[in-house]
């Protein structure tokens, strides 16, 4: 390594010694033009973020604020009553996981073990991020995991419970209570508690808005309790609510520590002069090298196998946010950061043979672990496994800037409830800033809903093909059954649909081969 890179390391890298946080940036390619320029935008991007603390609207789509920062501060929340709501309900989350771990509430069959979280998206990504990051044998409760409305994905997970569901928490989390994917794993849940004999009320605990479709049933079947999300808190930012807190302290985690962690960050991330603030540092190093357009795909490599989830959590955290097709004044912007990233250096035998000597659309983000844990056994002469880890990291980072590959290093001293607390709320800022440096609302997903309407249209055309197979079951090509029902230029919807309910035995639709799926036959089955 050159002099002149070692300077500009020791001139550019962002330390907090309490925090155990770095941020260097010195191997992305920018010089002090860049910093000079996007100094009054930076400036005003804090200004925006310091206005959306204090309450401001920042969806107007849906009229709502956005307060995830008011989590670990309640004291900076725009009334007494959020206040006084989210401090209630963290001591609420406390006395309940109290409970359940002395015993005090159990299931029919004794003290609980095994915890089951059931949500989508922000519900279940960043508790499963927490769970694997900060998980150990010795965790009194052990969790598990159904974020999609896959039934053999569901099943795979519940099939090992069965026989200790009597012992076994379930958690349903949904803001709406509508949100299908979560309503069926809470039906096949359901189901398998029955099954085993079971009262599922018994069993459940509900986190969701008040008044919710959710909320109505966990009322009327008896859950064990509830507890809120609010309107102002997304699914993307919503680990340091309950829907992360609750989870996370069942399995063992010091909670306190994660919100004390996170609200460390976002004291630092307040910092107004960008230079000492690694939130706008960060914002602006995504601006560079992908000139203010999402020009290029992040990668984040991890160097510790227990975060190796935190790719997933930021996907969900940066796509949704900054993807976007209008900027806030309704021009065509297609702005977006791509993520992707597993871990290191298990991603050296997989992609990084690419990221050096193939197409330069990418740049990595490292996330360096100082202190290794595990075994110190030395694998060679003075030389442990960790050791050849951080070899590993510092090779590769070496490597691709040397072939012209930008990179952005974040260093932590461990691995705790603090520093994931810290990592969370630094990205949570930094997605906030950047959505302002290029003129985008962060906090909406109008991508998701259209997804969401267009899945309700594939199932409504469903009942209509349903209903005319059973009306007629003669064998037809799937353009017959698609001018039958009224939908003539939906044919291929309908194709799929047939072909779909055709292969599961018990739809009441069986299928007859053709050489080109124009000449696939569909009728009913008497099977139903």
């Amino acid at each position: 390594m050159s002099k002149e890179l070692w300077d500009r390391y020791c001139e550019t890298t962002y330390w907090n010694e309490e925090l155990g946080f770095g941020l260097d940036i010195s191997r992305v390619r920018f010089d002090n033009t860049f910093i000079t320029t996007m100094t009054p935008r930076i400036k005003k991007a804090l200004e925006a973020m310091k206005a959306l603390e204090k309450g401001a609207i920042a969806n107007p789509d849906e009229d709502r604020m956005v307060g995830h920062y008011w989590l670990r501060a309640p004291e900076l929340a725009p009334s007494p009553e959020l206040t006084r709501e989210i401090t209630q309900t963290l001591a609420a989350i406390k006395d309940f996981v109290s409970a359940v771990h002395q015993g005090q509430i159990r299931g029919a069959g004794g003290p609980f073990e095994h915890l089951i979280v059931v949500g989508i998206g922000g519900s279940c990504l960043g508790p499963q991020f927490v769970a694997r990051a900060l998980g150990s044998v010795s965790d009194p409760i052990t969790p598990h995991f159904l974020d999609n409305t896959d039934p053999d994905g569901i099943q795979r997970t519940l099939a090992p419970l069965r026989e200790v569901l009597d012992r076994t928490i379930t958690i349903v989390i949904s803001k709406s209570g509508g949100t299908p994917e979560t309503r069926n794993g809470m039906l096949l849940v359901e189901q398998a508690y029955q099954e085993a004999g079971l009262d599922f009320g018994r069993h459940a605990v509900a986190i969701t808005q008040e008044g919710s479709k959710l909320d109505k049933v966990a009322v009327k079947d008896n859950w064990i309790t509830r507890f809120p999300m609010w309107d102002w808190v997304g699914g993307r930012t919503s680990e340091t609510s309950a829907v992360g807190l609750l989870p996370a302290a069942l399995q063992g985690i010091d909670v306190s520590e994660l919100l004390n962690g996170a609200a460390a960050m976002d004291r630092l991330t307040r910092e107004p002069v960008a230079s000492a603030n690694p939130a706008a540092l960060l914002a602006m190093m995504w601006y560079c090298v992908g000139e203010g357009r999402g020009a290029k795909d992040m990668v984040l490599l991890p160097y510790k196998d227990r975060l190796e989830l935190f790719s997933r959590y930021l996907q969900q955290l940066v796509m949704e946010s900054l993807g976007k097709t209008l900027d806030r004044d309704g021009k065509e912007v297609f702005q977006g950061i791509a993520v992707y990233g597993n871990k290191g250096s298990t991603d050296q035998h997989a992609y990084v043979q690419q990221l050096r000597d193939g197409l330069n659309n990418f740049f990595i983000t490292f996330i360096e672990v100082l202190s290794d844990g595990g075994s110190p056994l030395e694998v060679e002469p003075n030389v442990t496994a960790g050791d050849y880890l951080s070899g590993f990291f510092q090779g590769t980072r070496r490597a691709l800037y040397e072939n012209g590959r930008d990179s952005i290093t974040i260093t932590i001293d461990e691995v705790s409830p603090s520093s994931v607390g810290a990592l969370i709320a630094l990205f949570e800022r930094a997605v906030g800033l950047y959505g302002e440096l290029v003129n985008v609302n962060a906090y909406h997903q109008p991508g998701v809903e259209a997804g969401k309407k267009a899945a309700a249209t594939v199932l409504d055309i469903q009942q209509k093909v349903l209903k005319a197979i059973h009306s007629n079951p003669e064998p037809r090509p799937a353009a017959q059954i698609a001018t039958a029902i009224g939908q003539p230029e939906d044919v291929e919807t309908v194709f799929r649909i047939l072909r779909h309910l055709a292969a599961n035995p018990g739809r009441g639709v069986v299928s007859q081969h053709g050489p080109t799926p124009a000449h696939i036959k569909f009728g009913g089955s008497a099977a139903r």
